[in-house]
């Protein structure tokens, strides 16, 4: 009898106990299967997990036609690219991340030793500053899938339907070994003791703990917030590595347009410190996005728009751009004042 025909009637026949402990050893074995590129048996362990269910399903649960067959609906799969050596990190970061990449291809050696490697990590700070290419740079550096979590095909409606959704989730990555990053992890690990917060969604973070603790390490979850202090506290001790990418300063922009600059085929008069200057409090992203209008303007002036107008020209556009501080001015200037009856 093949491998996977045995596991299955062994999962079928087992007793409650021992499908857990089958169950466990069988996504081990999975995610071997699938590490050596066979398909066929992967989908054929992975179809009888799915028909096997640890716990009794949830009273609440939605039905299969509502959440899928097997929660793959619920991610979003990108070709890894980013190295971290490509990336311009805070150095507590760049060791974090040389050291999960050194934990993980040297996996073996931690587990004679009776240890696993770290899985679970969580980043904070503003947006644009390399949170998500910090995610992509560890798929890429480990060869794995790089999976971004859609909240838009996770989150559902009616009482329940979220965490069957997660369930199926989790059981189809913990196969795989594999990145799995939730950006605006806020959006589903809030803090439960908000009196704002429903009940469903204190719910929807016990689960969401719960199945943190039972992925295996070979799934490496890497969570991202711009809010850190939305975050359940008992979120954040689920995360082995808990690390934070601040708002880069004008050195770090200007090594940033160095970087970029450096790769175009005329380099403006502007001294880059004096262009970071102009540019002012920026994220990375803001920052490539100016470079790269310079550049689509000098392109599309097919040979009399120079670099140095160009240049010009978007700094001229970045003065008036609009701004999270420029929206909320806007706001405060358009407020009614108060009435007697009001004050």
């Amino acid at each position: 009898m093949a491998r996977s025909d045995l596991l299955v009637s062994l999962i079928r026949a087992g007793a409650t106990g021992d499908r857990e402990m089958l169950r466990s050893t069988t996504e081990a074995m999975v995610a071997e299967e699938r590490a050596k590129k066979h398909f066929i048996v992967a989908d054929r362990m992975q179809r009888a997990l799915a028909a096997v269910p640890i716990t009794p399903p949830s009273l609440t649960a939605s039905s299969p036609h509502q959440t899928g067959p097997n929660g793959r609906e619920a991610i979003l799969e990108i070709t890894p690219q980013l190295q971290l050596e490509d990336l311009l990190l805070p150095l507590p970061a760049r060791e974090s991340g040389r050291q999960l990449l050194e934990e993980h291809r040297r996996a073996d050696v931690l587990r004679a030793n009776g240890y696993e490697p770290r899985h679970r990590v969580l980043l904070s700070g503003p947006p644009g500053n390399g949170k998500t290419s910090f995610a992509e740079a560890i798929a890429e550096g480990l060869g794995l899938p790089f999976f971004v979590v859609r909240y838009d095909a996770l989150i559902g409606s009616y009482l329940g339907e979220t965490n069957a959704r997660l369930r199926k989730l989790f059981d189809y990555v913990r196969t795989i070994p594999s990145v799995l990053f939730f950006d605006e992890f806020d959006a589903i690990g809030k803090e439960r003791g908000d009196t704002h917060e429903t009940g469903e969604i204190k719910r929807v973070v016990s689960f969401l703990l719960m199945q943190l603790d039972q992925l295996p390490s070979y799934v490496i979850v890497v969570a991202a917030t711009n809010h850190g202090e939305l975050l359940d506290r008992a979120v954040w001790r689920r995360f082995q590595m808990r690390l934070s990418f601040p708002a880069p300063n004008k050195t770090d922009v200007t090594v940033f347009l160095d970087r970029i600059i450096s790769g175009w085929p005329d380099t403006p008069k502007l001294s880059l410190s004096r262009l970071a200057g102009r540019l002012g409090d920026v994220s990375y992203a803001e920052a490539l996005d100016f470079c790269q209008n310079v550049r689509r303007r000098q392109i599309l002036g097919l040979g009399e728009v120079s670099v140095d107008e160009a240049l010009r020209a978007e700094l001229d556009l970045w003065a008036s751009r609009v701004t999270p501080e420029l929206l909320n001015a806007e706001r405060s200037d358009k407020t009614p004042p108060e009435t007697d009856a009001e004050r």
